[in-house]
C-alpha cells in the first residue's frame, strides 16, 4: 500500500510517516498541496494525509481539485490537522475527506486511520 503525506511541517509529515512505515505502508512526503496533486499525477496511492493549514493550497482546496477528478474517484483521502472542532469536522466532509486525523498522533490514531481504510477496501 502507498501512502502519500502531505504537510509544510517536516517534523509533523516524518512522524506520521514512521507510524505508516511500521505498519506496512509506503510513504513519499510532500510539503504542499500542489506538490501533492503533481504526485498524484505519476504515481499511484491508495491513501493520502492532506494537512489543513499549509500557505499557496490548503488540504481542503487539494482535497477538492483531487474529488473534481474522476481519476481519484476512489482515494482514500484523510484531513491531517490540529483543528478538530465540530464545525470545522463538517466542512471537512463537505470537501470530501473521509475521515480527520487529529494532531498530535500516536500510534494507535494512524493505525485506527489504516484499519477505518482497509474495512473500507474489503
Amino acid at each position: 500500500m502507498n501512502a502519500l503525506v502531505v504537510d509544510d511541517n517536516q517534523l509533523n509529515g516524518r512522524l506520521v510517516s514512521v507510524f505508516l512505515k511500521r505498519l506496512g505502508w509506503e510513504v513519499q512526503c510532500v510539503a504542499s498541496g500542489d506538490a501533492a496533486l503533481q504526485s498524484l499525477k505519476g504515481t499511484r496511492f491508495d491513501m493520502v494525509l492532506l494537512d489543513l493549514r499549509m500557505p499557496v493550497m490548503t488540504g481542503e482546496q487539494a482535497c477538492r481539485t483531487l474529488r473534481a477528478d474522476p481519476a481519484h474517484a476512489g482515494l482514500y483521502v484523510v484531513a491531517f490537522t490540529a483543528h478538530g472542532m465540530a464545525e470545522e469536522r463538517d466542512r471537512m466532509r463537505a470537501a470530501g475527506f473521509d475521515e480527520l486525523l487529529i494532531k498530535p498522533i500516536s500510534f494507535a490514531d494512524v493505525k485506527s486511520v489504516c484499519d477505518h481504510f482497509f474495512a473500507r477496501a474489503a
